[in-house]
């Protein structure tokens, strides 16, 4: 696949710019297999940079012509960040069940963006104006549990979201929960990313 120009942005820095001009090519090379009705090509852990041997979580966002493609991630792993990132892009180009699949057709207007998530960090989650105030908008990504119910938002959906109440109230919505009753057992993670992306 062709390159356009990398850009990075983030508030953490898990990779320098060669490892994630890298990273891109690594999801490039995943996306084509699927094309060729191949599986990812996974990256021999030993023949990567030191950056991405690392067991980090990462997301692989797709869009075409600016339309969401697909997305699809993990927020702890124990795999090499090198190889999670093959199949996440394999996967969100395939195997997201709420898109349709990535078309070779599409590949002239895609555009390939992996976050590279910091480690979780607990915060306060006693109450909704507690969790609102820890929380730093345009910068932190969330992860919400309580009981069978999780759902997370990558720091990316503030571009979506102006404000951290509609941040949290849909966040609450994709969880299945009702902010009108605050969950006793809620528990509550930061984490920031740092977004890699190529488009066309």
């Amino acid at each position: 696949m062709e390159h356009s120009p990398l850009s990075e942005s983030g508030a953490d820095r898990a990779v320098n710019e060669t490892a994630g001009e890298l990273l891109i090519q690594v999801a490039d090379r995943a996306i084509a297999d699927g094309l060729g009705k191949l599986g990812p090509t996974i990256p021999d852990p030993s023949q990567l940079p030191v950056e991405l041997r690392q067991p980090l979580g990462s997301f692989v966002t797709l869009k075409v012509q600016g339309e969401l493609n697909g997305c699809i991630g993990s927020i702890e792993t124990d795999e090499p960040l090198g190889s999670s990132v093959a199949r996440h892009a394999w996967s969100a180009a395939f195997a997201d069940p709420r898109l349709p699949q990535l078309r070779r057709a599409d590949c002239e207007h895609l555009e390939v963006e992996i976050s590279v998530l910091s480690a979780l960090n607990t915060i306060s989650a006693e109450s909704r104006d507690v969790l609102l105030d820890s929380l730093r908008p345009g910068v932190d990504g969330l992860l919400i549990s309580a009981g069978s119910a999780q759902a997370v938002f990558l720091p990316s959906v503030w571009e979506q979201i102006s404000s951290a109440e509609m941040f949290l109230t849909r966040l609450f919505s994709k969880a299945g929960l009702a902010l009108s009753s605050w969950p006793a057992d809620l528990q509550a993670f930061v984490f920031t990313a740092q977004k890699i992306t190529r488009g066309r």
